[in-house]
């Protein structure tokens, strides 16, 4: 490609509001424009990068067997409703009417139009399991977009479906995609951990689920890991290490205390305990843990099985309990509470808590003694320096961009879609479904954030959109362009793919636009050209290469 005529308007100055690396220098560099908060139109560079990383993934998953087809952007709302979803999603679903005022959503994915393909297409097992995959644009009306393509209200994703009929097969062809995931993102070039993590609005809690997380400081998602073992867990869900059987001092009788002696109170053994009101699915909840120690509203949504989890306004609190918060605690509340305990709190003995009355706490509160009817649940956030869950070595922590998500569904689809096959008895069965991910467009941002010096993009070798660029210094050289042109058409003849910068600019604004694009090797053709001699620099290490020309394809090569 002749650069003098390629669609690449660079920016000299970062634009003021793009916050991540990664947004700044596919602005900088031309790859994109944006069109509206949250939306923006590829342009050639960008587009090339999209194909490039389309073709890895492409070539991956029709290796595992999976079958891409195209499926509507539009989707009735209906099958939402059917599905139990459109109010579940929540505000980032968007949803348009048409002329004859039938309603419509934007998918941002497409379990429920998969599912009735699916269940109307295929009712034998002997046709099973099958794996079905789609690249297309999909949509989420983010509050906030930010990071460009990390957090958009447009995007690019590639999502497949399988279908299967026994949980052996979803199984087998979870750790399919789960391989395949490794196989794409080490392809692409990233630093990522597949870590635990939670279904959301996917797949509840119906299953089983792992993040591809690429490792970025700019990451919105933190990821609890092991120092010394292959543990990994998105922050939200990680397991803490279940207490030891030591049981925390020596239990003694209930004491009503004033505030103005809770000091003295916790200042000896005593552990103080939070109580953080929640309403799940309406109701409330009462979570006790420590006071230093955070809930994980996911674990208590997995807890109850619900998504449907809102921690309560401090208005809210007194309105239920008639006291602050402060003075809130487990005993003595109204029948109708449930009281869940972390399990940190599972052998303590004596703690201090709100007495529900103003002013008033309990002191010498004995977890197995007072609270036995509770749930006790393992609801709190690790922390680092927290023992692993999987008792090697100690947590610690790092930033990530969600870049692909794999899921087992089971029958939350299959069930309420009535997506079912006949099994080889000749009985009726739901389909059970997994559910595979991988964001496109927020995959091409994390391969920058992950690759980029300060003075622009380095591409991976395998995702770069051009293998050379190939720079004349003085357009009005004659034999500097004579040159230049004879290497084009050799270079492409060998197989290269080539930027060619013809432009008559400045040989400094040629380099600076070389570095910002960030292809792996540049050739420049200069001074030397009527030597036959041309400089080629590893964009990488910044190494420079006097090379002649006749010795240039076996220097490439190597």
């Amino acid at each position: 490609m002749r650069q003098q005529l390629f669609f690449s308007p660079t920016m000299r100055d970062v634009p003021s509001d793009a916050e991540a690396m990664s947004h700044q220098l596919m602005l900088r560099a031309g790859l994109m424009r944006q069109t509206a908060s949250g939306i923006y139109s590829y342009l050639p560079l960008g587009l090339r990068m999209i194909q490039k990383i389309q073709t890895i993934i492409r070539e991956e998953m029709n290796a595992a067997g999976a079958q891409e087809l195209l499926m509507p952007a539009i989707q009735p709302s209906e099958l939402w409703e059917e599905s139990g979803r459109l109010g579940d999603y929540g505000p980032e679903l968007m949803r348009l009417n048409d002329r004859h005022d039938r309603e419509f959503v934007l998918g941002p994915t497409h379990e429920e139009v998969i599912t009735t393909l699916v269940r109307d297409g295929i009712a034998s097992y002997k046709r099973l399991p099958v794996n079905l995959y789609q690249i297309q644009t999909k949509y989420r009306d983010e509050r906030r977009p930010r990071f460009g393509l990390l957090r958009g209200r447009e995007f690019i994703m590639k999502d497949a479906y399988s279908f299967s009929v026994s949980d052996d097969e979803l199984n087998e062809t979870y750790e399919s995609m789960y391989k395949t995931y490794e196989r794409i993102f080490k392809r692409c070039g990233l630093d990522f951990r597949a870590v635990k993590a939670d279904g959301g609005a996917i797949s509840g809690s119906a299953g089983e689920t792992h993040e591809f997380q690429a490792l970025a400081a700019i990451g919105e998602d933190t990821i609890a890991y092991s120092d010394a073992s292959t543990f990994a867990a998105n922050i939200e869900i990680a397991a803490t290490a279940a207490p030891t059987d030591e049981e925390i001092g020596v239990e003694q009788d209930l004491k009503e205390i004033s505030a103005d002696n809770l000091a003295a109170a916790v200042s000896g053994n005593s552990i103080e305990l939070r109580n953080t009101l929640f309403f799940v699915d309406e109701k409330p909840v009462l979570v006790v843990s420590k006071a230093e120690d955070t809930i994980s509203d996911v674990k208590l949504s997995g807890h109850f099985k619900t998504l449907a989890v809102q921690e309560a306004s401090s208005k809210e609190v007194e309105a239920l309990f008639g006291v602050e918060q402060a003075y809130v605690g487990p005993l003595h509340a109204d029948e109708g509470l449930t009281i869940v305990v972390d399990h940190g709190l599972t052998h303590v003995k004596n703690a201090t808590t709100g007495a529900n009355a103003q002013g008033q706490y309990v002191t010498n509160v004995s977890i197995s003694r007072d609270l036995a009817d509770a749930d006790i649940v393992d609801l709190r956030m690790i922390k680092e320096g927290d023992a692993s869950p999987d008792g090697v070595g100690t947590i610690q922590f790092a930033q990530g961009i969600e870049v692909g998500q794999v899921f087992k569904l089971g029958t939350k689809y299959s069930e309420v879609l009535k997506a079912e096959v006949l099994d080889e008895n000749g009985r009726s069965q739901p389909l059970k479904m997994g559910c595979y991910g991988i964001g496109v467009s927020r995959t091409l941002a994390a391969i920058i954030e992950q690759h980029h010096d300060e003075n622009g993009i380095v591409w991976p070798q395998e995702v770069t959109p051009f293998d050379l660029h190939l720079l004349v210094l003085n357009a009005k050289a004659d034999e500097q362009v004579e040159l230049s042109e004879k290497l084009y058409e050799t270079l492409q003849q060998d197989g290269y793919d080539v930027l060619y910068d013809d432009r008559k600019e400045r040989a400094g604004v040629k380099f600076k636009d070389s570095d910002l694009f960030g292809l792996p090797l540049r050739i420049a053709v200069g001074k030397r050209a009527s030597e036959g001699i041309v400089e080629v620099k590893e964009r990488k290490t910044g190494v420079v290469h006097e090379v002649h020309v006749d010795e240039l394809a076996a220097f490439l090569k190597r």
